[in-house]
């Protein structure tokens, strides 16, 4: 199965909500490798490395974060020539 990687910059509430560990829990349900963390800005950068099924599933995933998330952009960017992380991490 062919493994994609993708980077997606999340904007809302997502600092201080649990977003990134959530992302985590999500993200190791799904197989997926990478890594969620803060922005200066207040963004959360996500970079996730998997299948193209189980990547679009967390994609879909962002746009709903944990509860007390609200999410109001999320902008994905399919990242080639990237070696994928053996596992998932958050900053």
């Amino acid at each position: 199965m062919a493994e994609r990687c993708v980077r997606a910059y999340v904007t809302g509430k997502v600092q201080g909500v649990w977003y990134r560990n959530s992302t985590q829990a999500q993200a190791l349900k799904l197989g997926i490798t990478g890594y969620a963390k803060n922005l200066p800005d207040g963004r959360v950068e996500v970079v996730m490395c998997g299948s193209a099924d189980a990547v679009t599933a967390l994609g879909e995933w962002l746009w709903q974060g944990p509860d007390g998330a609200r999410v109001t952009h999320v902008t994905l960017e399919v990242l080639d020539d990237v070696h994928a992380p053996d596992h998932f991490s958050t900053y």
